[in-house]
């Protein structure tokens, strides 16, 4: 297979005492996912070395696919789910959702098969807790026809039916270029997998579906009560995730670069915190992104791009939740999409799409600290990383 001519493997700093003499390598492998407007193709899988913090600049796989942003593994690591970012303007203007059997031994992507997602730019998709169905989140620049939630059936072999349910929303149009309409960012379900969360940019609000399929199999979601969780004015909401207790929420607002920490029962999310990401900063510092918490709980680390290309640490309250800041550090690129810890903790790596590079730092386990930049890996438009657990 012939591979990118844009593979220099860079490395930031000396690797010191980490040499190759040290102990054993731990390796684990990782997909990519990545837009494909420029020389990026598709899919890449790559391999990782988590004793001295390196990726192969050689892929494992890689698979062609058109602008394959967010990539979702199923609870097995069998399937791979890939929304297709297409929309208007672009080489192919139909939004799409793509299928992938991931073989457990070779790890191997194939295509089961791709549907359209009955949305523009589909950014984002997660699995219901009992694998019956893909949520879809169509996010839509254009604010015709906007953006919107769609809910999806996967079979036994992994395979998409075409949408059976859509759900839009009311835009706030705080914002007249932004939030025309509705741009639904992100969708994931409760812990105990009963409920569903649609976070919308364009509306300011976090919508909450019942999730009962055996009801009705062709309408699963059903509006909750309350429907919405209201955000401040304009602070578009990006990415949620429930913490490792069940007890807590974590918001990435993007517009407005904050996290909103919330108290999480039966359906109910109930703000407590508002913490702020580029206080007192120009708007161009202000670009909330990705957020992920580590395998312990302790921590959460949240992208901030724009100007900023920031990763920020805070220390999670085991109690009450709350975010206390213990770190800025640099992303050493533009844009940080997307990151991912590995699983070993000793590593994030970061998806600058803008610069084109994965940027691997390392990070201390107990402190939960960011420490030295340890690699810069040239890759075009990266987008999402996700590491795979198979052995």
């Amino acid at each position: 297979m012939r591979m990118p001519n844009a593979w220099p493997l860079l490395i930031a700093g000396s690797i010191g005492a980490m040499g190759v003499h040290a102990a054993p390598a731990e390796r684990h492998e990782l997909l990519v996912g990545s837009y494909t407007q420029g020389q990026s193709q598709g899919i890449y899988q790559l391999s990782f070395d988590s004793h001295r913090g390196q990726l192969d600049a050689t892929p494992l796989q890689v698979v062609k696919s058109a602008n394959p942003s967010w990539l979702t593994l199923s609870a097995d690591q069998r399937r791979v789910f890939v929304v297709n970012e297409n929309g208007p303007g672009q080489a192919d203007p139909v939004g799409r959702v793509s299928s992938y059997a991931l073989d457990p031994k070779s790890h191997q992507l194939s295509l089961i098969n791709q549907v359209q997602s009955l949305g523009n730019e589909p950014t984002h998709s997660s699995v219901s807790h009992d694998g019956q169905y893909l949520f879809v989140s169509n996010y839509s620049v254009a604010a015709d026809p906007g953006g919107s939630l769609a809910v999806l059936p996967i079979d036994r072999d992994g395979r998409l039916s075409p949408p059976v349910q859509l759900s839009s929303h009311p835009a706030s149009r705080v914002n007249p270029e932004r939030q025309a309409s509705a741009h639904v960012h992100s969708t994931v379900s409760s812990p105990d997998g009963q409920y569903v969360f649609a976070n919308d940019l364009g509306a300011d609000q976090v919508f909450v579906y019942r999730y009962d399929p055996q009801a009705n199999p062709e309408h699963p979601l059903t509006a909750a009560t309350p429907a919405s969780v209201p955000l401040p004015p304009g602070s578009g909401p990006r990415h949620l995730l429930f913490g490792a207790d069940g007890k807590h929420a974590y918001l990435s607002l993007e517009m407005s670069a904050q996290v909103a920490v919330f108290d999480y029962h039966a359906g109910q999310l109930t703000q407590r915190q508002l913490v702020d990401l580029a206080a007192g900063q120009p708007p161009a510092n202000k670009a909330g992104a990705a957020l992920h918490a580590s395998k312990d709980g302790k921590y959460l680390y949240v992208s901030n791009r724009g100007a900023a290309n920031e990763l920020l640490v805070f220390a999670i309250d085991p109690f009450n939740g709350q975010l206390k800041a213990l770190q800025r550090r640099s992303v050493d690129g533009d844009h940080p999409r997307e990151f991912a810890l590995d699983p070993s903790g000793k590593f994030v790596l970061v998806a600058n799409q803008k610069s084109n590079q994965i940027v691997v730092i390392e990070r201390d386990v107990q402190t939960g600290l960011l420490g030295r930049t340890v690699q810069k890996l040239a890759f075009d438009a990266p987008s999402d990383i996700k590491f795979l657990l198979l052995q």
